[in-house]
């Protein structure tokens, strides 16, 4: 790590904590595809950064006001932002180091509970008071009235027209968002806190089997979405949903809604990756108008 980035953060956490820390030890970490990882320590203490290219400080902006805005919530932790800046032409963002486990006994039924605790903490509308992203893709975050208005507008369309800038092309693309407000029809959620990106690789345990929630993609939503998403690459343990269900049910309906909900992670994934997502994207558009 280069020592001017090193200086950098040293001081960024020393006025956050109001003691002094010095970076004498930085580490990679592997398994992002979009930032960089490290945990740095002072000998005693660590932190862990994400690191990006400094026109992306505003992704770690964001990110750490979604994880003060979860961590409010007492519900599901999360880790706690520290601090955010640039330096030596990277972005940066400081995030407590947290003792990284496995589940035990009660963790899945513990975090299913707890996502469903979050879930309950709701705003008047459907939006955020920020944009933000989804991996590196803009993620629009508009107050909105209606959901359906909402999903179509902001998560769906954004994602096909980045498509057409792309050259990709789904034929019944147009026709899908014409429907999106039946297939919508007589559903009424509540503006939920979401985490917003939620799959395996987001969500894991403390050393002492505590769920823990991260690298979080905010807004006030369908909790569905939550769910929905949960589900997609390989999904999580059984007793995850039986908890949530147990806590706050979701209505009739879900199975269908979930594959509109999914698409919008598809949609991107052919964004960002290309391979073989686009042509999952439009299986699903069809599967969503037979």
């Amino acid at each position: 790590m280069d020592p001017a980035l090193k200086q950098k953060l040293g001081d960024a956490i020393s006025e956050a904590r109001g003691t002094e820390f010095h970076v004498s030890s930085a580490r990679p970490q592997g398994g992002g595809c979009i930032n960089e990882a490290w945990i740095v320590g002072d000998g005693e203490n660590s932190y862990f950064v994400k690191l990006n290219t400094s026109d992306k400080l505003f992704m770690f902006e964001a990110e750490s006001e979604a994880l003060g805005e979860i961590g409010a919530s007492l519900t599901i932790p999360v880790p706690r932002p520290v601090a955010h800046g640039t330096a030596s032409k990277r972005s940066f963002l400081v995030l407590e180091a947290l003792p990284m486990g496995s589940p035990k006994d009660g963790s899945w039924q513990a975090m299913g509970q707890k996502l469903a605790q979050l879930h309950r903490t709701t705003a008047d509308r459907f939006g955020w008071h920020r944009d933000n992203v989804i991996g590196s893709t803009p993620q629009y975050n508009p107050w909105t009235e209606r959901w359906a208005d909402f999903f179509r507008e902001q998560r769906l369309r954004p994602q096909l027209e980045l498509a057409r800038q792309k050259g990709d092309h789904y034929a019944r693309a147009d026709q899908l968002l014409d429907r999106v407000d039946s297939l919508l029809e007589g559903h009424r959620p509540a503006p939920s806190l979401l985490h917003g990106d939620l799959w395996s690789g987001n969500a894991g345990f403390l050393e002492d089997g505590s769920p823990v929630i991260y690298d979080p993609a905010t807004y006030y939503g369908d909790r569905e979405t939550d769910l929905a998403f949960s589900e997609f690459f390989g999904g999580f343990s059984p007793d995850f949903y039986r908890a949530y269900e147990e806590e706050w049910p979701l209505p009739p309906g879900y199975e269908r809604r979930k594959i509109l909900y999914n698409l919008y992670h598809v949609l991107n994934h052919a964004n960002l990756f290309g391979g073989g997502y686009a042509g999952q994207a439009e299986s699903m558009i069809r599967q969503l108008l037979t």
